[in-house]
C-alpha cells in the first residue's frame, strides 16, 4: 500500500513539473507594474481573464507569465482594495509580449491596502457552521475558537492534534491509537471528554491523527451543543469541527517538503484548477505522504493522505460539490502506562509521574508493533438558492474506517516493575449521514430574522474483535524498568502474533444504531444591537442491540426520544465592535440500564431516560480597531444530571450528577503591521457531586488540568528591512492533572476523608520558528519543546510526550 501511495503522490508531482516545463511553441508576457508616483507595485495579481494563466509581481514590480498558448487575451491586474485594470494583449508563438501597467493608487494607498489585508491573521470574524448559518462571532451567543490556516502555516503544523494546542481549554488526553471505533484522539474540554468527529458540520470521523493538508480552519465549538449537532458526535464540553479547503475559480497551489528530527519526512501538494473556460467546473487536489520514527528505541508512523474535491456550478442558483478523503496509516500505537488496576499509588510507592525511575527513551518493546488503519470518507453537497431570502443545502456523507493490529500497554507495579501486555485488535466502523437544511434571511417588520430549519438521519454499524493471549489474559511478562532487562527484545510483534494465532479467546462487540432528528435555530435582530436566538431539536435514537449469531438472539435493543433546547442573547455595546452575550445550551446522552437482561426480572429490559447537561454562560466579545484586536471572555456553569451509577451488585440508579464551572479567555491581535498575536487561558473546576463513594466530590480523572494557557507571537519584518523575513515564538502551559483520584474507603464502603492521587506534573513548553516568505516560495525552520521539557498527558494513563525536535520546510507556490 505504501509503495502504491508514494508512487501516486510522486506521479502528481512529476505531472506538475512537466506542466511547468512544457513550452513547445508557446509565448510569454512580461512587464512592470508601477504606482502613480513611479514606485514599483509588489504582490499584485496578474492573470489572463478566462484562463488559468496567472502570477504575482515581485518586489520590483516585475511579472512574467510563461508557456502561454498563442491567442488574444485580456490581461487582468488586481489586488484587494485597488481598482482592477484590464488590457487586451496578443501572444505570439516563441515571442515575449511586453505590457507595463501604471496603477492609479499611490504607494501610501497601496501600503494601507496591504496592511488591511494582513490584519489579524489568527482571527476569523464569521463562521457558517457554528450556528449552521453565516453568523459573525459578535452576533453569536455561543463561544467558539478558530485555528486558521495562517496560524497552522506559521507554526509548521502537520497534524490536527498539534493545531488544537492553540485552543484555550482544550487538552489532549490521548493521541490517536488508530483503532477502529475509538482510534481518534481524545481531548478534555470544559471537564468532559470529546473527539474530533465532524467535518464541515457533518460526520467525518477519521480514526487517526488527521493530516492538515486539507484543512482551511479548525473550529472548537464550546459547551453542550446537541441542539444543532446532536449527541452522538459531540460531548458536554463541546465539539471539534474541521473546515476543509474548497475549489476556487483560478489556477494555483503549492508543493511542500518538510524534514526533521527522528526521521521525519513529509511531502504535500495542493493543486487547484478550473476544468473549463467558463470556470463552472472546478477541481482541487490535496495530498500528503509522511514517515517518521519516534524518540524511543521502537516506534514509527508512515501515512498517505489524498483529498480530491470537485465543484460544478450549474447556474447562479445551483451548485454541487463532491469530495473524498482517503487515509492510510501504518503506525505503532501510543506508549501507554497505567497504574495496575489491583494497585493504588500508596502500594506502588509513587504518586507523581516525574518520580518514576525510568528512562522514557526505552519503549520496552522488541519491535515496532504496527496497526494498519484505513479511512475512506465520501461527501456530497448540493446548494440551491430558492429565492433572495431562502436557500437549501443537502449533504450526504459516508465515513468508513477499519483497523487491524496488536495493541500493547504497560501496568505500573511496586518495586520498579511493569507488566508488558498485549492483545489482538481488529474492527471497522461505517457511518452514513444525510442532512437537509433550509436557511432563510428576511425581515419581520423592521427586524432582520435569520433561521435554519433542518433534518438529519445518522446510521452507523461496526464491530471490534479483541483476541486475548492463550488462557484468556493479556499479560506477557513482568520486567524491572529501572534495570537490565535480559529478555527486552522478546516482546515483539512476531512473538505476540504467534501467540494470538494460537488463541481461541475472542471477544466481539458490535454497534448498530440510527438517529432521526429535526431542528430549528432562529436568530432575530430586535434592534441593530440587540439579538435574541433560540433553537430546539427533537431526536429519536434507535439502538438495534447486539446480535449473537451463536444463539440467534439480540440483546440491548432500545428506543429513546429526546428534546434539546438552546437560547441566546447578544447586545452590541459598541456596534460591530463590542458585544456582551449569554446563553443556555443543552445536550443529552442516551441511556440503557447496564443491568437490563440480567436474571433479575425487575431490571430486565428497563431503559433509563436520557442523561442531560445544561450550561449557562455569559461573557464579552470584542472585534475592535478594524479587526486589529479580537477577544472572547466568558464564564460557564455546566450541570449534568440523571447520570447512571452502580449501587451494589447488579443494580443501577439514575441519580448521579456532575458540575463543571470555569473561565475562558482568548485574545488575537495585530497591534502593528507584521505582528500577530494569539493567546488564551482557561480555568476549569469539575466535580462529581453525586457518584459512587470512591469518587464522589472529586475531580474526574478525564477532566485534564485545571489551568491551561497557550500563546503564539509572529513578527514579519518590514519590507524595507528584510522583506519576507519573520520569526515566531510561543508555547503551552498546563497545571498538574490527576490520572488516579479516589477516596479511601473503610470496611463499610464509606469515605474516610483521605484521598489517593497519582498526578501528571505541570508543564511549560516553548516553541520557536524562523521563516522567509515570498510570493513564490517559503522557507521555514521550527523547534518544538525548546527547553527539552519532560512532560506527559494521559487518559488515566502516563503518556510521555516528545522531547526537543527540529523541523525545516520548503514550499513552492504557483
Amino acid at each position: 500500500m505504501k509503495n502504491r501511495a508514494t508512487k501516486k503522490l510522486f506521479t502528481c508531482l512529476l505531472m506538475l513539473t512537466t506542466l511547468f516545463a512544457w513550452a513547445q511553441e508557446r509565448g510569454s508576457i512580461s512587464g512592470k507594474i508601477t504606482l502613480n508616483d513611479n514606485t514599483p507595485a509588489a504582490n499584485i495579481n496578474v492573470g489572463l481573464k478566462g484562463s488559468s494563466y496567472s502570477t504575482v509581481s515581485n518586489d520590483q514590480g516585475y511579472y512574467e507569465i510563461k508557456n502561454i498558448k498563442p491567442d488574444t487575451y485580456t490581461l487582468r491586474i488586481s489586488a484587494v482594495g485597488i481598482m482592477t485594470v484590464e488590457k487586451e494583449i496578443t501572444v505570439k508563438a516563441g515571442e515575449t509580449s511586453n505590457q507595463d501597467v501604471v496603477l492609479s493608487e499611490s504607494a501610501e494607498q497601496l501600503k494601507e491596502v496591504i496592511i488591511e489585508g494582513e490584519k489579524n491573521r489568527y482571527k476569523k470574524q464569521e463562521s457558517s457552521t457554528a450556528s449552521r448559518m453565516p453568523l459573525k462571532s459578535l452576533e453569536n451567543a455561543q463561544v467558539y475558537n478558530v485555528v486558521t490556516k495562517e496560524l497552522i502555516a506559521d507554526q509548521l503544523i502537520t497534524n490536527q492534534d498539534d493545531a488544537l494546542k492553540n485552543v484555550p481549554g482544550l487538552y489532549q488526553l490521548w493521541g490517536s491509537t488508530g483503532r477502529a471505533g475509538d482510534g481518534g484522539s481524545y481531548f478534555a474540554s470544559r471537564g468532559f471528554v470529546t473527539q474530533a468527529q465532524l467535518r464541515n458540520g457533518i460526520a467525518g470521523t477519521v480514526i487517526a491523527n488527521n493530516d492538515v493538508a486539507n484543512i482551511e480552519t479548525i473550529e472548537a465549538i464550546k459547551g453542550p451543543s446537541a441542539t444543532l449537532f446532536g449527541s452522538i458526535l459531540t460531548s458536554y464540553g463541546g465539539l471539534i469541527n474541521r473546515v476543509t479547503k474548497k475549489p476556487f475559480a483560478t489556477f494555483g497551489g503549492e508543493v511542500s517538503y518538510q524534514t526533521g528530527s527522528y526521521g521525519f519526512n513529509r511531502a504535500t501538494v495542493d493543486v487547484n484548477t478550473p476544468l473549463n473556460t467558463e470556470r463552472t467546473a472546478l477541481f482541487r487536489l490535496n495530498a500528503a505522504t509522511a514517515k517518521s520514527e519516534t524518540f524511543q528505541d521502537y516506534g514509527m508512523n508512515k501515512s498517505f493522505f489524498v483529498a480530491p474535491s470537485f465543484t460544478y456550478i450549474f447556474s447562479d442558483r445551483l451548485s454541487a460539490t463532491l469530495e473524498a478523503e482517503f487515509f492510510s496509516q501504518d503506525a505503532t500505537g501510543l506508549h501507554l502506562i497505567y497504574l495496575d488496576y489491583t494497585q493504588t499509588p500508596s502500594s506502588i510507592g509513587i504518586n507523581n509521574a516525574e518520580d518514576l525511575d525510568y528512562n522514557f527513551k526505552r519503549s520496552l518493546l522488541g519491535s515496532d508493533f504496527i496497526t494498519k488503519t484505513r479511512s475512506r470518507n465520501i461527501f456530497g453537497t448540493v446548494n440551491y438558492k430558492i429565492s433572495d431570502s431562502w436557500a437549501s443545502q443537502s449533504i450526504i456523507t459516508s465515513a468508513n474506517n477499519e483497523a487491524n493490529g496488536p495493541g500493547v500497554w504497560f501496568y505500573l507495579r511496586p518495586g520498579n516493575e511493569m507488566s508488558r501486555n498485549a492483545w489482538g485488535f481488529s474492527g471497522s466502523s461505517n457511518a452514513i449521514e444525510f442532512q437537509q437544511n433550509f436557511s432563510g434571511d428576511f425581515k419581520i417588520g423592521n427586524m432582520r430574522n435569520r433561521v435554519v430549519i433542518g433534518g438529519d438521519i445518522y446510521y452507523t454499524k461496526g464491530y471490534t474483535n479483541i483476541t486475548y493471549l492463550p488462557g484468556g489474559g493479556w499479560e506477557y511478562d513482568v520486567v524491572n524498568y529501572s534495570g537490565d532487562i535480559a529478555n527486552y527484545n522478546d516482546f515483539n510483534q512476531n512473538t505476540i502474533q504467534d501467540l494470538l494465532n494460537s488463541s481461541t479467546s475472542v471477544n466481539t462487540s458490535r454497534t448498530n444504531f440510527t438517529s432521526h432528528s429535526v431542528y430549528i435555530n432562529d436568530v432575530l435582530n430586535l434592534t441593530s444591537r440587540l439579538i435574541v436566538s433560540a433553537g430546539i431539536r427533537f431526536d429519536n435514537f434507535e439502538n438495534k442491540g447486539n446480535y449473537n449469531a451463536a444463539t440467534d438472539t439480540t440483546t440491548g435493543a432500545y428506543s429513546q426520544n429526546a428534546w434539546s433546547p438552546k437560547f441566546g442573547l447578544v447586545y452590541q455595546v459598541v456596534q460591530d465592535e463590542v458585544s456582551v452575550f449569554a446563553n443556555y445550551q443543552n445536550s443529552f446522552k442516551n441511556q440503557l440500564n447496564p443491568n437490563a437482561g440480567t436474571s433479575d426480572p425487575s431490571l430486565n429490559g428497563e431503559t433509563f431516560k436520557p442523561e442531560r447537561a445544561n450550561q449557562f454562560e455569559a461573557g464579552i466579545k470584542l472585534n475592535a480597531l478594524k479587526n486589529k484586536l479580537g477577544a472572547t471572555v466568558s464564564y460557564y456553569n455546566i450541570k449534568v444530571k440523571d447520570v447512571v451509577r452502580s449501587v451494589g451488585f447488579n443494580n443501577s440508579v439514575q441519580d448521579g450528577s456532575q458540575k463543571s464551572t470555569g473561565f475562558e479567555a482568548e485574545i488575537t491581535a495585530n497591534p502593528i503591521p507584521g505582528l500577530n498575536i494569539i493567546a488564551g487561558y482557561a480555568y476549569n473546576d469539575s466535580k462529581l457531586e453525586k457518584a459512587s463513594a470512591d469518587v464522589e466530590g472529586l475531580r474526574p480523572t478525564t477532566a485534564g488540568p485545571k489551568n491551561l494557557a497557550n500563546f503564539w507571537v509572529s513578527y514579519r519584518f518590514p519590507a524595507e528591512t528584510i522583506d519576507g523575513l519573520g520569526v515566531g515564538f510561543g508555547g503551552n502551559y498546563g497545571s498538574e492533572s490527576p490520572i488516579y483520584n479516589s477516596n479511601v474507603l473503610d470496611a463499610g464502603g464509606n469515605a474516610t476523608g483521605n484521598v489517593e492521587k497519582f498526578v501528571l506534573p505541570s508543564y511549560t513548553v516553548f516553541n520557536a520558528s524562523l521563516f522567509y516568505d515570498k510570493p513564490k516560495y517559503r522557507i521555514a525552520l521550527k523547534v518544538n519543546n525548546l527547553t527539552d521539557e519532560l512532560y506527559f498527558n494521559g487518559y488515566t494513563t502516563i503518556n510521555v510526550q516528545a522531547p526537543r525536535t527540529f523541523m525545516g520546510s520548503l514550499t513552492y507556490k504557483f
